[in-house]
Parts: C-alpha cells; structure tokens; sequence
C-alpha cells in the first residue's frame, strides 16, 4: 500500500540542513542587534559557520551542526571559546538536543529564522583579542561587500 502524501516525513540532506540552520541563526542573529558574517577563519585555523558582531562590541559564535554525526565526529568547537564572548550550537528542530552539552548556548533554527532555546553562558574577552578579532572582522565585511 502505498504512503500518502501526508504520511511523508520531510527529510533535508546534509548539505540543505547546514545552509537552512545557518541561514536561520544568521537571520536570528540579526534580529537579536547582531552583524552576523558566514564562514569565518580564526587565528587558530578553524572556521566558525556564523560570527556576530554586537553593537556594544560583543562576538558571538555559533556553530552549526546538521545532524548527530554531524556533532559526534567534529570536535572542534572547543577551540571556538577563546575567540568569542558567548557560544552557540545552532541545530534543526528535529535534532536531539538531549546529546548536547549543557554549557554553551543552544538555538534552533531553520530557514525562516530561529529561536534560543538555552542562553550561551559570557565570558569577556580579553581587551587586546576582542580588538585584534573585531578589526578581522570588520576587514573580513569590507572586504566581501566590495566584491
């Protein structure tokens, strides 16, 4: 017997379910005072999928993550730390939040926009990074906008 239309489950690939969840914490980012920028290198080599830059001077990152493999085999967010004031996971809504940490901030998004579930935790930079990163940040904006 065939499956109804309704019977369906929408399931996104990989690659449609990073752009969708980027998009929304890029988006929801922006709605929360945020000038958010996509793909970001820091200076330990890592790239953070959305770095926001506050008007009070404040970064944030958020790292997207697609699925549970996704998160079980990239380790890596735990050198984003040093190089923001609050930290986010940024998931689908079908993802299982219960495998996550409890530390950093967590939001769910899709392609619309997203919301925070679970405020990240600040930690203040240090005066000399936060300078340093926001001058990266600001050249990295320029330097996309003019083309």
């Amino acid at each position: 017997m065939a499956a109804s239309v309704l019977d369906l489950e929408l399931v996104f690939s990989r690659p449609e379910t990073t752009l969708s969840v980027t998009r929304g914490a890029a988006r929801l980012m922006r709605d929360m005072g945020y000038a958010p920028l996509l793909e970001v290198c820091l200076p330990n080599g890592r790239r953070a999928d959305v770095m926001a830059l506050g008007s009070k001077g404040d970064i944030v990152i958020c790292e997207v993550k697609s699925g549970v493999e996704d998160y079980r085999v990239d380790r890596k967010w735990q050198e984003y730390g040093p190089f923001c004031d609050a930290f986010y996971f940024a998931v689908a809504p079908e993802f299982p939040q219960a495998i996550l940490p409890d530390e950093p901030g967590l939001i769910v998004a899709d392609g619309f926009g997203g919301a925070v579930v679970r405020a990240a935790p600040t930690t203040p930079l240090a005066p000399a990074r936060r300078k340093a990163l926001t001058l990266a940040f600001a050249r990295l904006g320029a330097l996309r906008a003019s083309g």
